[in-house]
């Protein structure tokens, strides 16, 4: 069988688009990986399909895949690249709102361009049980033990799990070991992102992102908003900022508490392809 797709990409953060509205998605994990693998598949960060809309108030449903074949709630760089393809594909005008359905919840989105693309994210998600975090109370930063080095972080739901750091430098080697012991901490029992942050401004941040699923990214788009959220929580940026990630850069607007959450930024097409999809037993056996 060959499955036509889209390679798309937001500010960095790659992702393979399938087409599954006239059929259901049909990839197993192993499969996926092999679609994944960026010597022998495709490669991406994430796979998104996009599908026929569970919720009736949505016009659409996104799926999405880490690389490792695992599920994910919610992927802020994806829904803006799934938005430009609904766009290209007549299903979706410009400036026109509409809600699409994500597997954590709906988001309205709206494109000001066609490849610009504004998205209503919801209400940034403190409580611990709901990131889920393993703590007592919500708390603006929580100590957290990473190896030999107590750290001070901010958790948050951005549809995923967000582990967040201020660091004083983004090129700190030690933040290769820190990001994967984040992800994996046991006080995040579904594991998390985590976010690196350097405070350069009230209006401006740098941001990188190891991701559950995925490793490092270029960008992280739930991760822009939990960063500049958990900052805001603590009263050390405005309404307003400028997220600056290794692959572009995010505005993020959220007045507080009581308020959904916006981010805007580009979405981009790379290539159009068909991938020869292999038997998952033969897979398992190699």
């Amino acid at each position: 069988m060959q499955l036509h797709f889209s390679k798309m990409h937001g500010i960095g953060n790659d992702f393979v688009v399938l087409d599954c509205r006239e059929h259901a998605f049909a990839l197993d994990p192993t499969q996926i990986r092999a679609l994944a693998d960026r010597h022998t598949g495709v490669g991406f960060d994430q796979l998104l399909s996009v599908e026929r809309p569970r919720d009736p108030s949505c016009a659409f449903y996104y799926g999405i895949w880490n690389g490792d074949g695992s599920p994910s709630g919610q992927c802020g760089n994806g829904v803006r690249c799934v938005a430009a393809w609904l766009h290209r594909a007549g299903a979706l005008a410009l400036g026109r709102s509409v809600r699409i359905e994500s597997p954590s919840g709906p988001v309205t989105v709206r494109l000001s361009a066609p490849l610009e693309v504004t998205v209503d994210m919801g209400e940034p998600v403190f409580e611990p049980a709901r990131i889920p975090f393993v703590a007592a109370a919500a708390a603006a930063s929580y100590e957290i033990q990473l190896g030999q080095q107590a750290l001070r972080i901010g958790a948050v739901s951005m549809g995923n799990p967000h582990g967040v750091l201020a660091v004083a430098d983004l090129d700190d080697p030690s933040l290769q070991r820190l990001g994967p012991a984040l992800t994996t901490h046991p006080r995040f029992p579904a594991q998390a992102n985590a976010g690196f942050v350097q405070l350069l401004g009230r209006t401006r941040l740098r941001l990188r992102v190891h991701e559950r699923g995925a490793g490092w990214t270029l960008a992280c788009g739930t991760g822009a908003c939990a960063a500049m959220a958990v900052l805001h929580q603590r009263g050390e940026v405005d309404d307003q900022v400028q997220v600056d990630l290794p692959g572009g850069t995010l505005r993020i607007d959220w007045p507080g508490p009581g308020h959904t959450l916006w981010m805007t930024g580009p979405a981009a097409f790379a290539f159009e392809g068909e991938w020869p999809v292999p038997d998952p037993a033969t897979l398992r056996e190699g």
